[in-house]
């Protein structure tokens, strides 16, 4: 401890030294010593240091005071308050300094000493006390007014202080809004700036009154209009405070709104300006407010967007000629003529013209809603714009029609159905219409000299090129000299290039080929040139627009006249020289070798003694580490060309590097390579050796494993291809692959693709009849698990092998149609045999299914015996197979079977269950026109039992009579909807039920009928009977998540009804009691978590027919309800976040508390482990929320966010958790989505 007081009074000492030098060391070393966190001063110590650095501010040099004032940063964390204090009241006190060095630095010092304060959560007093001296000693300073640099000095550090630390002020916040509001009617325009800023901060902490007050005076004052001046600075005020505080003023915009349309007519651009401004700010934060005013300040935008008082924009052919006058006569002339007294500086109309541009995307990019009254109104003014004179509004003009243009992009295509199409294709129909109008008010701007404007132009074209595929068709000769103007012009920037080349790059992918034709021969040489400048970003941009230059002028999916002979030497040389470089940026190196692969995919046949030592390029290029992956994707494409060119150069070396990187660990490797082989042995199996197959071969056995199904479905695509192009080479098969293969084929993960893969592959080698691995061998090796360990195998597989087993002895049955009868009747003897073990049955049934599905077993007489004998079956897998193969089978010959089956249903009550399922395999499977004649039958036994008590069979009734529905929807729809006013509520369940089978998320002849009487059967949720009100909402969800279009239009009344169901109902919640204990029961639960589920699908799919405000009161209200629930709100929570970030921000203070609630809660000590978990989940769950509401823009400037995550930071259990979601987030994917289908 001495040692370091000796050490600073030895620094101390030297600052008093004459030389500046020696001052400034000693500062610099004073400086070093307080950043170590070790160091501990002493009182007498601390007393000296503050008394020496704040004599250094007034020091006269000024590389002293500035070091002097950097030291107060850290000095202030290791000091006591009282010292604190002493510094604050000093700074305070020379800030009032007549000398002005001296007052800078002060008010340097004070905003260090500001942000180096702990903040509020800490709970040490200090900052409270510190801000307290500060603020009174400011509010005076800014209240005597004697010396505007004092004021502003003062006005900026009290911003500081309140955007920091506002929330400790709240005792002065009268008193800085008394002290504020004066300022707004000072004569400098710097102090009413900084005033408004500081209010902004101010309004993010202070009360409601206090609100109030200040909203009270504006309003005041604005009616008041004592000076245009003053109205102006009230008006920029107002937009302040809303856009950091937009939650707060939007119950006072009905006041404010026509004041501010009043002061748009009055004849002053700045005022003007202002208005539009504060417009902005209330349209994208108080979006709900707005809402009714929407028409009313469009329409001022509108006329204001053409406002141009000193211009003269008469027709198109005077403007022409004026314009080639004025780059005569350089323009300044000309003007002056006509209008002496008057000079271009004066005219500030563009601020006006471009603060409504703004507006107007705001308005445009937050009401999706209105976009086909966009279309109508605000679309042409906007495209009559284009012509703006001045370059900042031109740009904001073109921001206003791109964001239009976003708006319009079609919604992805798996929540479009064919008919649903009708709403949003109205706004794509009018964007077709009006692109003659845009290429009309653009193509000659391509050509101006200012590049700013082309740049505007080419982002706002490629904009409409992705929107409206294919509408640039009929305008390419209009725009191709704007192109080509921007690619050779001497005086574009690199940037200009770049955006000239995205631009091309887009148009050629969108539109046929044919349009460009005409064009290439002036197209081609710029393009060419770009391959070659010393610009890498140029270069690399070029390579892709020549990649799909390639594709246009000769594609291979049709016959085209254009003859491409003059084109091949130039495209060819400008890609190889970039393809042979090395010391090339990587980007272009992989572009490069992509381009050239599509030359030679395309061009092959015209290159002829060129393609030799290009392909020898590329077996250098798959040499080398960093260019491999794009190297293999381009052999790859060359290999499948239907040119057929000639590999035989490089196969012999290449193929045993692209065996070896089936080795490497890198997944997208593996999956190429495989990509690469299949095609290769397609196409060149005459150019290969069985020594090269073999490499290959030897790689295969690691790559088949349950680990990654997608890398082992496309390795055995690639055998799939060995076995039918060289069968010879399948005796080498080691055995390992085959047991692989066997492994995967018994593990519980295998389905689909993978799977399909398996059997497509044991077709294929079952008909190569290589030796050792004919049908007998791999039946044998299919089921031996199963059959081999008798009563011991049911444990040892999972069901989900069952199911491959079988599906795979199918499919080897079907190849091996003579060995098929033998192996049925061997199935049926195993299911006769007492002995066999309950998985020899379950594997037989399961086969005979598969079996059963697409061959004839009628020949089999014993089969129903068998199977309604199994029926009976003590062991329910045993039973559930046999009603599965009974299904199948019949759905492969429904005439001998499904009387039969329904002839059981009638008469056999106890097996009723079973032989339903079954009967839902044959509705499933069976193909409509197959089923035709037996709906009746079907029909009128389904609705003899759609009363039935029980659930179970319920379900399955109702899934029956969905799918059925399906094969004549016309007929047996209106049936459904007539049985919903039955008196059972059982009956109406099913039916409900039935409807939400109905939906399938693909396009179904249904979907028009069901458009139409969806909404009686939405009725439902207000059924008196829970039971069916949690079906209805079941039935909801899945067209919210399958089908949106169906619900979209009856979103207005179905909505209601939906939030109805998320409230709590005391009367459905009753006590039960079980021993000593008294638990209770909610029977309303799983309704809650039905419409909370429903609410989420619509999130997804119908987030603009939502009112979100709406929306949001009830997963308030959710965060607060049970476990289960909560979970789902959490979810929903983080969605909507980054949906709608503004809304959720002006609802945060009331969603913060449960959030809050949940992540502090304590489990009680002696609960059990499962509440523990429970606990925690939730937490994650919360924290998870929380981790996502941080994400938004702008959310640290809310006082109750910052309190929170400074409260997560300080306690170390919800740190610790904090800090592993966002790793968590690190590693996933971005969206978090729950799928709740």
């Amino acid at each position: 401890m001495s040692n370091v007081s000796y050490h600073i009074s030895n620094l101390l000492e030297k600052m008093t030294s004459t030389d500046k030098d020696f001052r400034f060391m000693a500062t610099n070393d004073l400086m070093m010593e307080l950043q170590k966190d070790s160091i501990k001063l002493d009182e007498d110590s601390e007393k000296k240091v503050v008394k020496m650095l704040l004599k250094l501010l007034e020091d006269k040099n000024g590389e002293v005071q500035n070091l002097a004032v950097k030291c107060l940063g850290p000095l202030v964390s290791k000091v006591k308050e009282y010292q604190v204090e002493t510094i604050v009241d000093t700074l305070c006190t020379n800030m009032l300094s007549e000398k002005e060095q001296l007052r800078d630095i002060s008010s340097i010092g004070l905003k260090t000493v500001i942000s180096e304060l702990p903040p509020a959560s800490t709970g040490s007093t200090m900052t409270a006390n510190v801000c307290k001296k500060i603020t009174a000693q400011l509010t005076g300073a800014i209240g005597k007014q004697e010396d505007v640099s004092v004021q502003l000095e003062a006005l900026d550090i009290l911003s500081d202080m309140l955007s920091r630390l506002g929330g400790m002020l709240y005792s002065f916040h009268s008193s800085i809004l008394n002290c504020l509001l004066p300022q707004l009617t000072s004569p400098r325009l710097a102090v009413r700036k900084r005033a408004i800023i500081a209010l902004g901060y101010l309004v993010l902490t202070c009360s409601g009154n206090i609100f109030l007050e200040l909203m009270e005076h504006l309003l005041a004052e604005l009616k008041r209009n004592e000076s245009t001046s003053a109205t102006r600075t009230y008006i920029q005020c107002i937009a302040g405070i809303s856009r950091q505080a937009g939650h707060r003023i939007g119950e006072y915009l009905e006041k404010f709104i026509p004041l501010i349309v009043r002061y748009c007519n009055v004849e002053d651009d700045e005022l003007r300006e202002y208005c539009f401004q504060a417009f902005e700010s209330f349209v994208r934060r108080c979006p709900k407010e707005i809402g009714p005013h929407i028409p009313s300040v469009m329409g001022l935008c509108l006329q204001y967007i053409t406002y141009d008082p000193n211009y003269n924009y008469d027709n198109e052919e005077e403007e022409e000629e004026e314009e080639e006058m004025m780059e005569t006569e350089n323009g300044e002339d000309e003007e002056q003529e006509s209008d002496d007294e008057y000079s271009d500086d004066d005219d500030i109309s563009w601020k006006v013209r471009r603060s409504a541009a703004k507006c107007l995307e705001a308005i445009v990019s937050t009401r999706h809603d209105l976009l086909q009254d966009f279309y109508k109104t605000l679309s042409p003014v906007l495209i009559g714009r284009f012509k703006e004179r001045e370059e900042n509004v031109k740009a904001d003009i073109f921001c206003a029609y791109i964001s239009l243009l976003k708006q319009t992009q079609p919604i992805q295509s798996w929540l479009q159905t064919s008919e649903a199409g009708s709403k949003e294709e109205i706004p794509l129909t009018m964007l077709q219409n009006q692109v003659p109008n845009i290429i009309k008010a653009l193509h000659k701007q391509l050509k101006e000299k200012s590049i700013k404007s082309r740049q505007g132009c080419f982002s706002l074209l490629t904009e409409l090129a992705s929107v409206l595929p294919g509408c640039l068709a009929d305008h390419i000769p209009a725009l191709m000299p704007g192109i080509i103007f921007s690619l050779t012009d001497k005086s574009s920037s690199s940037n200009m290039r770049i955006d000239t080349l995205s631009f091309l790059h887009v148009l050629l992918c969108n539109h046929p080929p044919e349009v460009f034709h005409p064009h290439i021969k002036v197209l081609l040489p710029p393009v060419v040139t770009c391959l070659g400048d010393p610009f890498y970003k140029i270069t690399s941009e070029a390579l892709l627009v020549t990649q799909q230059l390639v594709k246009v002028i000769r594609p291979l999916d049709k016959s085209c006249a254009f003859d491409v002979k003059p084109y091949v030497k130039d495209i060819f040389s400008g890609t190889l020289k970039r393809l042979k470089a090395a010391d090339i940026d990587q980007e272009v190196k992989e572009r490069a070798i992509s381009c050239m692969g599509q030359i030679v995919c395309n061009l092959g046949d015209h290159l002829s003694g060129d393609l030799p030592p290009t392909l020898k390029i590329f077996l250098e290029r798959l040499k080398n580490e960093i260019t491999r992956l794009t190297t293999v994707k381009a052999l790859t494409l060359i290999a499948s060309s239907p040119l057929k060119i000639d590999l035989r150069p490089i196969l012999g070396e290449g193929f045993p590097i692209l065996a070896s990187f089936l080795r490497k660990n890198q997944r997208a490797l593996k999956l190429s390579t495989l990509t690469a082989l299949d095609i290769l042995i397609k196409n060149y199996s005459d150019s290969l050796k069985p020594a090269m197959i073999e490499s290959v071969l030897t790689e295969l056995p690691a790559l088949i494993s349950e680990n990654d199904l997608h890398v082992s479905q496309v390795a055995i695509v690639f055998l799939t291809t060995l076995a039918k192009v060289y069968p010879s080479s399948l005796s080498k098969i080691s055995g390992s692959v085959l047991s692989e293969l066997f492994h995967l084929v018994h593990s519980p993960l295998l389905q689909g693709g993978a799977l399909n893969a398996i059997i497509d592959f044991f077709q294929a080698l079952v008909i190569t009849k290589t030796a050792n691995m004919g049908y007998a061998e791999l039946m044998k090796q299919l089921t031996s698990p199963i059959y081999s360990s008798p009563g011991v195998a049911s444990v040892n597989l999972h069901k989900q092998a069952y199911y491959s087993v079988a599906k795979c002895v199918a499919a080897l049955s079907s190849a091996c149609p003579k060995e098929a009868t033998r192996v049925a009747s061997q199935f049926i003897q195993d299911v006769k045999n007492p002995k066999s073990s309950a998985a020899v049955k379950v594997l037989a049934f399961l086969s005979l299914a598969e079996m059963g599905r697409t061959m004839n077993l009628s020949a089999q007489k014993e089969l129903k015996a068998v199977i309604l004998e199994a029926f009976a079956s003590p062991n329910e897998e045993v039973k559930s197979a046999a009603s599965y193969a009974l299904g199948n089978i019949s759905a492969g010959n429904l005439k001998e079977y499904l009387p039969f089956m329904l002839k059981e249903i009638g008469s056999q009550p106890k097996r009723q269950y079973l032989l339903l399922h079954s009967l839902k395999e044959v509705i499933s499977s069976s193909p409509a026109d197959g089923l035709k004649p037996y709906v009746e039958d079907i029909w009128a036994l389904l609705f003899n039992h759609c009363e039935c008590t029980e659930e179970g069979t319920r379900n399955v009734v109702a899934e029956c009579l969905g799918k059925l529905a399906l094969v004549n929807p016309s007929q047996l729809l209106p049936r459904l909807k007539k049985q919903l006013s039955s008196g059972s509520p059982y009956a109406r369940s099913t039916v409900v039920t039935a409807i939400k089978f109905t939906i399938s998320d693909q396009p179904q002849p249904i979907d028009v009928l069901l458009k139409g009487c969806i909404g009686d059967f939405l009725k439902t949720l207000q059924d008196p009977d829970l039971n069916v009100r949690r079906v209805a909402l079941a039935m909801f969800n899945s067209a919210a998540h399958n089908k949106p279009s169906l619900i979209r239009d009856l979103l207005n009344t179905v909505l209601p009804h939906l939030y109805n169901e998320t409230q709590i109902r005391r009367e459905l919640i009753r006590e039960v009691e079980m021993g000593p204990f008294k638990h209770t029961v909610d029977d309303g639960l799983d309704v809650r978590k039905a419409a909370f589920e429903c609410m989420y699908s619509l999130l997804e799919s119908c987030l603009d027919r939502l009112d979100i405000y709406e929306y949001l009161n009830h997963v308030e209200d959710g965060l607060k309800d049970h476990y289960d629930i909560r979970m789902l709100t959490f979810i929903m929570l983080a969605r909507l976040s980054t949906l709608c970030p503004s809304a959720v921000l002006q609802r945060l203070e009331r969603l913060i508390e449960p959030l809050r609630a949940t992540c502090s809660t304590k489990v009680k000590a002696g609960s059990v482990k499962q509440e523990f978990e429970k606990q925690d989940e939730l937490k994650r769950s919360a924290m998870r929320a929380v981790a996502a509401l941080l994400t938004i823009p702008e959310v640290e400037k809310s006082p109750v966010m910052a309190e929170f995550s400074s409260q997560i930071r300080a306690n170390p259990e919800m740190a610790s958790l904090y800090e592993s979601i966002q790793k968590d987030s690190a590693s996933l994917p971005t969206t978090e989505s729950m799928d709740t289908s």
